[in-house]
């Protein structure tokens, strides 16, 4: 599908992935990137139910800007068992300026693709996206 302000594709496997994720569980992460040739955001990696927020952060390069989705399960103060789903738009200052551009100018139609998305982090550094954020942020 065409993102009209940028001219970017989202690939189909990115949205069946996500529904993946949100419907059967069964990706803890999905981390996204704009490929060079194609054009297209595409799926990069797919993180297992089992793997960590830790797995998660040390999945996004230092130096490259990506897309990525996070589901976080937690337990509230009444204690239920919850879960939210995070958008994080990864930029890190080492990324190229126009790489950085390119993400920010299509972010926000890819991210209305992804119908289920509860909460959004927008991240330059791994300390804007620490596990106390995504805590702080779900409750």
């Amino acid at each position: 599908m065409a993102n009209s302000s940028s001219g970017m594709y989202v690939n189909d496997e990115c949205l069946l992935k996500f529904l993946e994720l949100k419907a059967k569980r069964n990706h803890r992460f999905i981390v996204y990137k704009i490929d060079d040739q194609t054009q297209q955001v595409v799926v990069e990696k797919l993180g297992g139910p089992r793997e960590t927020y830790e797995d998660f952060t040390n999945s996004l390069p230092p130096n490259e800007c990506r897309y990525a989705v996070f589901d976080y399960d937690f337990t509230t103060v009444e204690n239920c068992q919850k879960s939210k789903i995070f958008f994080v738009a990864w930029a890190p200052d080492g990324a190229r300026v126009r790489t950085k551009m390119l993400y920010a100018s299509s972010k926000d139609k890819f991210k209305r693709q992804l119908d289920g998305i509860q909460a959004e982090l927008q991240a330059t550094d791994p300390s804007e996206m620490s596990f106390d954020i995504i805590k702080s942020r779900a409750l």
